[in-house]
C-alpha cells in the first residue's frame, strides 16, 4: 500500500541554498505537477535512487528536472536527460525540521552555521525516512 503522504530526508547539496542535508520533507504522491514546483522522481538508470529536484519544464514525454546548486556535483536531467512521468513519485509540500529533544542543542540538534533564504524549496536528493 502506498501513502498519499510520506516523508523523505534530503542527504545532498544539490538543492542548496533552499534546501539543505538534513531537511525533512513532506510530499505528496502524485505525477500531476507544474514547472517550478520541488519533486521527488526515480533516478532513470538507477530506480532504487530517489532524486528531490525542481521540475523546470515539460521535455519528451517526460520532465527535465534541475538542481538548484549544479556546481555540487548534482545529478539532474543535465547528465541523464528528461525523467519519465511514471517516474515521478511526487511534489514536496512542505520543508520541516525533526525535534529531537526540548533542551537546546541538545542531542541531534546543532545550531545552524548561516541564515536560511526565505525561497521555495528546490530539487534535490533525498533519502526515505523510517519510524
Amino acid at each position: 500500500m502506498h501513502w498519499p503522504i510520506w516523508r523523505a530526508k534530503v542527504t545532498e547539496r544539490s538543492m542548496e541554498p533552499a534546501l539543505l542535508p538534513g531537511d525533512c520533507l513532506l510530499i505528496r504522491r502524485t505525477r500531476r505537477i507544474r514547472p517550478g514546483q520541488v519533486v521527488v522522481a526515480r533516478h532513470p538508470d538507477r530506480p532504487e535512487m530517489l532524486l528531490v529536484k525542481r521540475a523546470a519544464r515539460r521535455a519528451d514525454g517526460g520532465w527535465w528536472l534541475e538542481s538548484d546548486n549544479p556546481g555540487a556535483g548534482a545529478v539532474d536531467s543535465r547528465r541523464f536527460g528528461a525523467v519519465p512521468g511514471p517516474l515521478i513519485e511526487g511534489r514536496v509540500l512542505v520543508r520541516y525540521w525533526r525535534v529531537r529533544s526540548l533542551l537546546p542543542n541538545g542531542p541531534g540538534i546543532r545550531p545552524r552555521t548561516r541564515e536560511r533564504p526565505r525561497r521555495a524549496a528546490g530539487p534535490f536528493s533525498v533519502s526515505a525516512l523510517t519510524q
